[in-house]
């Protein structure tokens, strides 16, 4: 924006993100540990679109000397944005994908057959490296570990393994997919919002996050040796369900636009599913459909927040973020420790990783130009500091929908998270030996 120079530092311009804060956070920790509501988790009573928009009718109440169609010219800005409109069509597309791959069969039928080239008494570690394969192909961690999180519980259940950590081996590995899927909605959100190609961000990614995972893969082969579990018997699947997965990560990985890879992975599934029986023409297209409804929420909260971010910044609140961490990131490294534990509480706060990265993506890019931290850098600081987050807190998606399906409380797994502790050390390390810090 051409007056971001002029506008002055403002605090007061934050209070639309506390009112969020106490709206979401306060009601979600209420319901969830305090009050809770039969049937029904806790943070999921008061919906982050509801939290929003509240927020944004008090970001419209400030700062008196902007008129209200001012205030809407603002909103249609931000919402207008290039990388958010691309982001809305592509949230589009990977909920069709989404919806056709699962309808398939698909994603279960991928799993089992993961599970049966599996050497026996090697199932934990297998269950994460397949947790990482089935999230990089589906772009979500929630539908990885929603697919997963049963047969984890039936290897426990039938090879004596422990409940906890076969679980928490499936929900790590489906952080690590999550983390680098070109097709997944947190990618697509750090890249569009910081305007780099995927595979740049990929290759910066992949740098602390695949370090990560071997050491993961490491201990629980370990786990294996010293804990040998009964035989857990065969899965059933069908290759050709399982092929299009393949294909898709094939072509994410060597670059294919993302749009086209999508393209070709809901056509591929459609095929898939009818000839092998699995689909009819009625049901591919309901599933399709069923998939894209599944990303409402998370469109129409890109779009409150480019609305509040809008105003929030011409009203001087990003400025006064950045002073705050100017005062205390003196160099690159600083600004990266900025970006990362910025986005790493916006997630502890909103309990949804695309939507921390959303929020915290406007003033990262600030940071970003401000301390010589490259764009990449900053997607995959905002991707992988989300995800750290999302894969701890008892309250997030990933380990509510773990613990429904398990019966386990999801406080129970924490100790077994080893993927996300261990990718948080490997960030950590990565900012503090950064080759290009400056003096």
């Amino acid at each position: 924006m051409e007056n971001d120079c002029k506008v002055k530092a403002n605090g007061w311009a934050l209070i639309p993100i506390a009112i969020f804060l106490v709206l979401y956070l306060g009601n979600g920790i209420f319901f969830e540990y305090i009050s809770p509501v039969e049937g029904q988790m806790g943070f999921y009573v008061v919906s982050v679109v509801l939290a929003f928009s509240i927020s944004l009718i008090f970001a419209f109440i400030q700062n008196r000397k902007l008129s209200f169609d001012e205030k809407i010219h603002l909103c249609a800005t931000g919402i207008g944005d290039d990388n958010i409109v691309i982001m809305l069509f592509i949230f589009i597309l990977a909920g069709a994908f989404s919806g056709i791959a699962s309808a398939a069969g698909g994603a279960t039928s991928t799993a089992n057959m993961l599970l049966n080239i599996i050497p026996k008494g090697f199932e934990v570690p297998g269950l994460f490296f397949i947790a990482c394969l089935i999230s990089m192909a589906m772009g979500t961690s929630v539908g990885s570990i929603t697919v997963l999180v049963p047969i984890a519980v039936a290897i426990s259940s039938n090879g004596g393994l422990s409940l906890p950590l076969c679980v928490g081996a499936v929900v790590g590995g489906s952080m690590f997919g999550d983390n680098l899927s070109f097709i997944s909605d947190t990618t697509i959100a750090a890249t569009k919002t910081q305007g780099v190609a995927m595979k740049d961000k990929f290759k910066t990614n992949i740098k602390v996050s695949l370090p990560a995972a071997i050491i993961t893969f490491a201990i629980l082969v370990i786990y294996s040796f010293m804990n040998k579990g009964e035989t857990i018997g065969n899965f059933d699947f069908n290759i050709w369900q399982a092929l299009p997965y393949f294909l898709v990560l094939m072509l994410s990985i060597i670059g294919i636009n993302v749009f086209l890879v999508l393209i070709i992975g809901i056509l591929l599934f459609v095929l898939v599913g009818i000839i092998t029986g699995s689909l009819v023409y009625a049901t591919a297209l309901s599933s399709i459909g069923t998939g894209i409804s599944g990303m409402f929420e998370t469109m129409i909260v890109t779009i409150l927040v480019a609305s509040i971010t809008s105003l929030i910044r011409n009203n001087g609140g990003f400025e006064a973020i950045l002073s705050f961490i100017r005062k205390r990131a003196k160099s690159r490294v600083g600004g990266m420790f900025g970006i990362f534990s910025l986005t790493a509480f916006m997630d502890i706060a909103t309990a949804n990783n695309t939507v921390a990265i959303v929020v915290a993506a406007p003033i990262a890019k600030e940071i970003g130009d401000e301390y010589g931290v490259e764009p990449k850098k900053v997607a995959s600081l905002l991707d992988v500091s989300s995800c750290i987050m999302q894969g701890i807190i008892p309250y997030g998606a990933q380990l509510l929908v773990a613990s429904s399906i398990a019966g386990i409380p999801s406080f129970n797994y924490i100790p077994y998270l080893i993927y996300p502790f261990v990718l948080c050390l490997f960030v950590i390390i990565s900012i503090v030996f950064d080759r290009k810090k400056s003096n």
